[in-house]
């Protein structure tokens, strides 16, 4: 049973076999609040090493699949089939299982960026699910807790109206040519995609700058850059964003950003205020009005507004909340919404729509680069 004593979903996962670091998050994110028993699995595409993977995991002789295929199939006639899948795959295979899983009434959870193409991504929102199936996008970094409160500021004025988005996203493990299992798919045009960087972790910063101040995106000038010889993909990104109803935006996404790990950090500005938030330091974030002294605000600390009931806070201030947690409130409220329990949460969700329009300001950016930066308008892709 859950820790609320709502039976356990049970899930399937394809992909993240053996060795696979986005797989292993998924299992962590599914078991901490215990709403989810992985009960199969299609883990790799190597049979072989599904076998292997699966028997590691515990998983029943007769639940360890070696293709999507027979894993939607199979579960979908079973009584106790599972009710959701994890597909943590490389980007160009997500299509094909999200498809199958969905058209087999199976709720979907699927890794970022949706697809490895628009068409596929557009394609998928075309799809009318069996038994009412629901999808979500795993943009992980939108289940942080004060990330959860910059949302509510925006939302209720208390910044005014927005001017001014800044969002970064630098990374430096690319710097040099490197060839591993995590590197190999992430620069290879025929697996990732369009994009490289701007695929992997610029959809992540464009994500969250969208979540959080709700602006809606019109046209992007963008300059995607390959700086190792020989890389297929970009490794650098700089991109304006113009915004419906006047705002501005820059997004800068590198993984050759020599001395930063992980430093995803969103500067939001309004008339009356302004927000600073990374993540690196989740559990602060800066909120300054005009004229008045920053103030640092802790989640689960005093602040001049209501905490967004969205939070997720697990445990008491002054406990760090971090990644996997962030993680974890996306697969625990997408459990509500596959109980029935989730309308409070649904529209917080990272959902197929979302999906769609990061493959949108995907493909705007690279058409823009090829042009030189003109200014390209999501809709015109």
């Amino acid at each position: 049973m859950a820790e609320n004593g709502a039976p356990r979903i049970r899930l399937g996962m394809v992909g993240g076999g053996t060795g696979a670091f986005i797989g292993y998050v998924h299992r962590i994110a599914a078991r901490l609040d215990g709403d989810y028993e992985l009960v199969a699995g299609a883990l790799s595409s190597k049979p072989t090493v599904a076998r292997e993977s699966g028997r590691n995991l515990g998983l029943a002789e007769d639940r360890i699949y070696t293709n999507y295929e027979e894993m939607a199939r199979a579960e979908s006639k079973r009584k106790d089939g599972i009710q959701a899948v994890s597909i943590v795959t490389p980007n160009h295979m997500h299509y094909g299982p999200a498809k199958a899983f969905l058209e087999a009434g199976i709720h979907v959870i699927c890794d970022k960026p949706l697809t490895s193409t628009l068409e596929d991504a557009r394609a998928l929102a075309a799809i009318k699910p069996k038994k009412g199936a629901k999808f979500l996008v795993t943009h992980n970094y939108t289940g942080y807790p004060l990330v959860r409160q910059a949302r509510e500021l925006v939302k209720n004025g208390v910044l005014g109206k927005i001017r001014v988005v800044q969002v970064e996203y630098p990374q430096d493990w690319l710097t040099n040519a490197v060839s591993n299992k995590q590197a190999d798919w992430r620069t290879d045009p025929k697996r990732s995609g369009a994009g490289g960087a701007i695929g992997d972790i610029g959809t992540h910063a464009y994500n969250l700058a969208r979540f959080v101040t709700g602006l809606k995106t019109d046209a992007v000038s963008a300059d995607l850059t390959s700086f190792v010889k020989g890389r297929k993909l970009d490794d650098n990104v700089h991109i304006m964003l113009r915004f419906q109803g006047g705002a501005r935006g820059m997004l800068w996404a590198s993984q050759v950003a020599v001395g930063s790990e992980n430093g995803l950090q969103l500067r939001v500005y309004g008339e009356k205020a302004g927000l600073e938030w990374r993540q690196d330091n989740p559990n602060h974030m800066w909120f300054t009005e005009f004229g008045k002294p920053k103030q640092l605000l802790t989640r689960g600390g005093s602040i001049s507004v209501d905490p967004a009931p969205s939070m997720n806070i697990r445990i008491p201030g002054g406990h760090p909340e971090g990644y996997l947690e962030a993680f974890a409130t996306l697969y625990s409220q997408f459990a509500q919404v596959i109980r029935g329990e989730g309308k409070a949460v649904a529209g917080l969700l990272p959902s197929l729509e979302d999906g769609v329009e990061g493959m949108q300001f995907i493909m705007a950016s690279v058409k823009s680069s090829q042009n030189e930066g003109r200014w390209t308008k999501l809709s015109e892709v």
